[in-house]
Formats: structure tokens, sequence, C-alpha cells
């Protein structure tokens, strides 16, 4: 018996072609950081403590029918804390960075750096030292405004103590010496030669004795924060 025999058919075939690779999108280099938004601007910390100061009046509590309110008061403080010493801790940002600047060696120390000095003094003040406010901020002070972001804080801080508590006493206290401190060294880095290296150095160690200023009174508003 002869086998049956078999036909091949060939089938057609189909050719994928793959698809191109995706190319991946070119990557945007970011620009660096402006001075202003490392150091924290003052426009920020007047924002950050505008947001905290319905915290720190006991009616807040009240009108939510919280009991015990200055306690709950307290322990929404201590929560913010972090953003109520902002401030304090980007002036001292700008005033080390100050510090680098002044103590650069004699041929590069020009105008460019004294005006940056200049300015990083200014910024590092928060609106505190009254002859370094601008127009702007000085129409806000004389219209009862309170421009210095530095009184801001302590008055944040301490808001839940009673007027002759001494921790609230000694932080206002602390608050004074900071502000003359920085007038002070304003006046200094504006009337000295700073581009004389002798000079540079008295305000160099003047911003120091500021630093210590700043330290201090940073320590007398989380005394009455309590943290």
């Amino acid at each position: 018996m002869t086998p049956p025999s078999i036909t091949l058919i060939a089938s057609s075939t189909t050719t994928t072609i793959p698809p191109m690779p995706l190319k991946p999108p070119p990557l945007v280099q970011q620009p660096p950081p402006q001075l202003e938004a490392k150091f924290f601007s003052r426009r920020n910390a007047v924002v950050w403590l505008s947001l905290i100061a319905p915290l720190t009046h006991p009616a807040s509590a009240l009108s939510f029918g919280i009991s015990g309110p200055k306690e709950w008061l307290r322990d929404q403080k201590k929560k913010t804390a972090k953003y109520l010493l902002a401030p304090i801790e980007a002036s001292r940002n700008i005033l080390q960075y100050a510090n680098l600047l002044l103590t650069r060696t004699e041929p590069e120390f020009g105008e460019k750096e004294l005006e940056e000095v200049q300015s990083l003094l200014r910024s590092a003040a928060r609106d505190c030292v009254p002859q370094e406010r601008n127009s702007f901020v000085q129409f806000q002070s004389k219209s009862g405004v309170e421009v210095c972001t530095f009184q801001l804080v302590v008055k944040n801080a301490s808001s839940l103590l009673p007027d002759k508590d001494p921790v609230k006493l000694a932080a206002e206290a602390k608050l004074i010496d900071l502000i003359r401190s920085f007038a002070s060294l304003s006046d200094m880095a504006n009337e000295f030669d700073v581009q004389v290296a002798s000079n540079r150095q008295k305000v160099a160690n003047a911003l120091m004795d500021t630093v210590t200023c700043l330290d201090n009174f940073e320590q007398g508003v989380k005394e009455c924060l309590e943290v």
C-alpha cells in the first residue's frame, strides 16, 4: 500500500519590525538657588509667623471647644518650634557666610565683596535695625506694623507667658542685646574702610560677637517654647 503523500503548504510569514527605542528626555540642569532662597527670606519668615500666630492665642483653642487650651497650645508651639526658629538659623548662616568673605586675603576683597557683605548684614538683621530699613519697610513700621522679624519671633514664642514672667523678660532682654549688636555691626561695616585688612578683622570680630548674641537670643526663645 502506497503511503499517502504529504503536501507542504508554505505559510506566509509577517515580519514585525521592532519599534525604535525611545530616547530619554534631555536632562535640564536646575540653576543654583539664589542667596535669598537659601537663607530664608524675610517674606518667608513673616508668612510662617503669620501661619503660626493663630495657634498662639488662647481664643483659637477655645473656639474649637478644646479643654485645657494652654496645654494644647503649648504642645502646638513645640511642634512648630522649628519654623519659629528658622529665621534665627537663616541669619546665623548669613553671618557665617559674611565672615568667610571678610576673612579673605586682601587681593581677593574688593568693592564687589564689600557691597555683598553690607547686603548680607542687612539681610541678617531682619529689618530690626531702623536705619537699615528700606522705604517700604519704614512706611510699614510707621503705620504700626511690626517689621522686626526677631520681635515677631519672641512675641509668638512667649505669647502664653505672663508679662512679668522671668523667662519672657530674659528673652526680650536678649532681643534688645541682639538688635544693639546688629546696629553696631552695621555702623562698623558702613563706616570702616574694610578694604584695609585690620579694619576688616575688627568687623569680623564684631560679626562673631553678633553671632554669640544671636545664639543667646535663640536659647531665650527655646526657653519660652520649653524645647
